[in-house]
């Protein structure tokens, strides 16, 4: 099962620690506006090969633009053995909640 945060909770986390925050938008999206210290690592490549991005050791905090497709992702990842988290809202909630 994987977990879900606001992007409240997010922006405290990331105040206090070093997370491993994965942007699975499309690179033009990524590259025109990012949370801060995300890498950009797309859906499909997430979807089709997961061993090669991520560690079954660590929690990986996964967005989209607007929470759904990461949440299908989390999801998936949680039941390979994955330690994942969703934004709820994704990056629109994020940009929103920062004004």
């Amino acid at each position: 099962m994987y977990k879900e945060i606001n992007s409240y909770e997010l922006k405290e986390l990331l105040k206090k620690e070093n997370i491993e925050l994965i942007d699975i938008r499309d690179n033009y999206s990524y590259l025109n506006g990012t949370i801060k210290n995300a890498k950009n690592i797309t859906y499909n490549e997430l979807l089709i090969d997961p061993k090669k991005y991520l560690n079954k050791n660590y929690t990986y905090y996964i967005f989209c633009s607007f929470g759904s497709s990461s949440k299908g992702l989390c999801s998936y990842l949680a039941n390979l053995g994955y330690n994942v988290v969703t934004i709820k809202g994704g990056y629109n909630s994020y940009i929103e909640d920062s004004k």
